[in-house]
C-alpha cells in the first residue's frame, strides 16, 4: 500500500514537473531583459529620443503580451516560439538602428 502511494505521489510530481517546464522561455526573458537594457541605455546616453523609446517600448510590450498569450494554455509550441523569436530579431534590429541614426535627444 505504502509503495503505491509512493509511486502515485512521484507519478504526479512527474507530470506537474513536465507541465511546468512547457511554459518556461528562458531565451524568451534573456533576450526580453537584454532588450530592455539596450533601450535603457540609448536613452541614458542621448542616442534615442522620445519617440524612438516610446514606439521600441511598445514593440517590447507587444512581443510580452504575445509571450503571454503563448503561455495561456499551457504550453509554448515550436511555432509560437518561433514566432517570438522572429519578433524579438526584429526588435533588435529597430533598437540598432534607432540608437544609430542621426537623430539625438535635445538636452
Amino acid at each position: 500500500m505504502k509503495t503505491a502511494a509512493i509511486l502515485a505521489i512521484i507519478l504526479m510530481l512527474t507530470f506537474a514537473g513536465s507541465v511546468f517546464a512547457q511554459t518556461q522561455t528562458p531565451q524568451v526573458d534573456a533576450r526580453e531583459k537584454n532588450q530592455q537594457e539596450r533601450i535603457k541605455e540609448g536613452v541614458k546616453s542621448g542616442e534615442l529620443t522620445g519617440g524612438e523609446t516610446r514606439r521600441l517600448e511598445a514593440e517590447q510590450g507587444k512581443i510580452k503580451a504575445d509571450e503571454m498569450n503563448a503561455k495561456a494554455d499551457g504550453k509554448v509550441t515550436p511555432a509560437e516560439r518561433r514566432h517570438i523569436k522572429r519578433e524579438q530579431n526584429r526588435a533588435s534590429r529597430h533598437i540598432y538602428k534607432k540608437k544609430h541614426n542621426a537623430r539625438e535627444r535635445g538636452n
